[in-house]
Parts: structure tokens; C-alpha cells; sequence
């Protein structure tokens, strides 16, 4: 039935993602780097005896916020890609003339 269309979808429009899909994935990214934070608080308690360790842990975890919120807040940058568009069809179409004419 549409043995003529590839395997891929046709994209009919170069419209960016949603505001709703691109802050979502800002938040995820967001809480994924924040909870980055605790992990190295936890285990800067934990090797305290190691006090260099235990420093450059808390060292690590200072400028987690201030990243996550710059990263959270940009936005993706707009895809160079082309979009795969339909193809026309081969055959072509008799003008109106010439099928009146042949009759």
C-alpha cells in the first residue's frame, strides 16, 4: 500500500521541540546535576579522616548549582538538518487539454 515511501516518517515541518518537551528536559537535566551534589556531600563526611579528599569533595560540590541552573537555562541550539520531505510522485498527470483532445 505505501510500498513507495522509505522506512523513515516524512517530517512535514522544521519546527522546533515544544516549550512544554524543552522544559521538561531542562528540569530532568537540572535535577540531574543537583543530585550530583549530594553524593559528594555524603562522601566528604564519610572520608572526613582524609581531609584532602574530604576537601576536594566539597571543592566538587561548590559550583554544582551554579552549573546546573546555567545549564538548565539554555536552550538547545536549532538542528541544521535537513527535513526528509515527500517525495512527488513519478507519474504525471494528463493536462486538461490533452485528454479532452484525445476523446
Amino acid at each position: 500500500m505505501n510500498s513507495h515511501r522509505g522506512e523513515h516518517p516524512v517530517l512535514i515541518t522544521s519546527a522546533a521541540p515544544s516549550y512544554q518537551d524543552q522544559l521538561s528536559a531542562r528540569r530532568r537535566r537540572y535535577a540531574v546535576i543537583m543530585s550530583l551534589r549530594i553524593p559528594c556531600i555524603v562522601l566528604a563526611v564519610v572520608f572526613a579522616q582524609i581531609w584532602w579528599l574530604a576537601l576536594g569533595l566539597i571543592l566538587l560540590s561548590v559550583p554544582l548549582p551554579w552549573m546546573a541552573v546555567l545549564i538548565a537555562n539554555d536552550r538547545p541550539p536549532r538542528k541544521a538538518e535537513k527535513p526528509q520531505r515527500l517525495a512527488p510522485s513519478r507519474r504525471a498527470l494528463k493536462a486538461a487539454t490533452e485528454s479532452r483532445a484525445s476523446r
